[in-house]
């Protein structure tokens, strides 16, 4: 029985984060993680592969090529799929090696295996090669992350039916897919392989496309997906899912329309990593998809065990999952933190093209009573937006109109992912369309978008005597 102040379960980004804290304040850590490789889905199934896949994909297509010089200078006809996962694979090697490199310059134990609580303070590890060890904790995090939803219809067991997980194994690229499930993980993979020339059928119960944005944002970037050549099924959903033969699926519609397609790709949501851990030995509950609960500490309903990351749901982004983790060692061990999360939370979609924000939508502030005014800026305003060649992307700056203070903000087009954070700073900082207005940007950048969106606002108030 080996005893430390923390045991953290579970190696992904709220994992390292946490294990991390406590190390640098001093305390025994070990952390277990069921694979020997750390990193968790957001370095190896996750952001990390579908983000490198995405500049993968630009790259190999030659879209940016085309639009600066005119000149076809595309990839992909010669490219395989070897070609494909290369750039992903090495990035993703290079991260598992850092974060190796990072538990042991800490004096972090690490054990891969499989955890399950013996009782609230000891977890035992099953490793086929090491046997069982009982590790104790003072305090223990449960960080195991969350794995793709396999509804019925899909026969996973066959060729070519993949989740978000299997995708990164495909060994051919495909001439059609059907991607089942239009949030955020099903758009971004419909992007990635339109962009590569598959055949895109973007099959969706719902009749908006990621209904969190900003409708304008919804909008535009549904048009852009269009033209890049995605063909969308709104208000449908699969019944069936049949392998009738070799790179051969045929899909029934609950239209009744059927759809051929060589491949298919399910992105049905995801569930809590939590089967394993035998919480009910720890005296700890789980909720639907094996949620955790927590409290605004990241406690459990045992005051010792804390949880952070995909296994509490909501967000469930590897951002957030390091805040958390951070976040409960610091409420577990007394040290200075906040509670809960940062009041702002940006979302980024590394769709083609990016579409990104944070803070309130007009839907929301209708919503709310809150009188507001509108600064849009599109790219092409931009010296920066014509160089790169994005001319369609555009800035949405919402003020609230009796002191023009900024509530939220919008952005579709190129590096969107990164634009949206020069808000969130302002944002935090309590600024106004005036902020944006005294402040001197770079030129050429995107970031002036701001200047030209918060003037054209101010100029509109001053016109109406305000």
């Amino acid at each position: 029985m080996k005893k430390y102040d923390l045991v953290v379960i579970g190696g992904g980004p709220a994992g390292i984060s946490a294990a991390r804290t406590a190390a640098m304040h001093h305390k025994t850590v070990v952390l277990i993680n069921r694979e020997a490789e750390l990193g968790g889905a957001g370095i190896n199934t996750g952001t990390l592969p579908s983000k490198t896949l995405r500049e993968t994909a630009l790259a190999l297509s030659g879209v940016q090529a085309r639009k600066l010089t005119g000149l076809d200078v595309t990839l992909r006809r010669e490219a395989t799929v070897t070609d494909f996962l290369q750039h992903e694979q090495n990035v993703k090697a290079g991260f598992n090696v850092t974060l190796t490199q990072l538990t042991q310059s800490l004096n972090i134990d690490f054990f891969p295996g499989i955890a399950a609580f013996e009782n609230p303070n000891t977890v035992r590890v099953s490793d086929h090669s090491n046997g069982e060890l009982a590790l104790q904790g003072e305090r223990i995090l449960i960080a195991t992350g969350s794995s793709p939803v396999r509804p019925a219809p899909f026969p996973f067991d066959q060729p070519h039916i993949y989740d978000s997980d299997t995708i990164l194994s495909l060994d051919q690229l495909p001439k059609s897919m059907a991607v089942a499930g239009a949030g955020v993980i099903g758009s971004e993979y419909a992007c990635i392989f339109a962009e590569l020339g598959v055949e895109v059928h973007l099959i969706d119960g719902r009749d908006t496309l990621l209904p969190f944005l900003d409708a304008e944002v919804s909008r535009a970037l549904a048009a852009a997906m269009e033209a890049n050549g995605i063909r969308f099924h709104r208000n449908e959903r699969i019944q069936e899912c049949t392998v009738t033969g070799p790179n051969q699926i045929k899909l029934k519609l609950s239209s009744g329309r059927e759809q051929p397609v060589e491949a298919v790709l399910v992105a049905a949501g995801r569930k809590s990593n939590t089967a394993e851990l035998n919480l009910a030995a720890a005296g700890v509950p789980v909720g639907e998809r094996g949620l955790v609960q927590v409290d605004e500490h990241y406690r459990t309903f045992v005051p010792h065990i804390y949880a952070a990351g995909d296994v509490i749901g909501f967000p469930a982004l590897a951002s957030t999952g390091l805040e958390q983790g951070y976040r409960a060692v610091c409420h577990a061990f007394s040290l200075e933190a906040r509670d809960g999360l940062p009041s702002l939370l940006p979302t980024g979609i590394f769709t083609i093209p990016e579409a990104s924000m944070v803070g309130e939508t007009e839907e929301s502030l209708k919503k709310k009573g809150v009188d507001y005014v509108v600064g849009r800026a599109p790219y092409a305003n931009s010296v920066r937006g014509r160089i790169i060649g994005d001319t369609n992307g555009f800035l949405k700056l919402l003020f609230r109109r009796s002191d023009l203070k900024l509530l939220g903000v919008h952005v579709l087009g190129e590096h969107a992912t990164e634009l949206v954070h020069l808000g969130l700073m302002a944002m935090l900082a309590g600024g106004t369309a005036r902020t944006f207005d005294e402040a001197c940007f770079n030129i050429p950048t995107l970031s002036e978008l701001y200047k030209f969106a918060s003037r054209t606002v101010l100029l509109e108030q001053k016109a109406k005597g305000g």
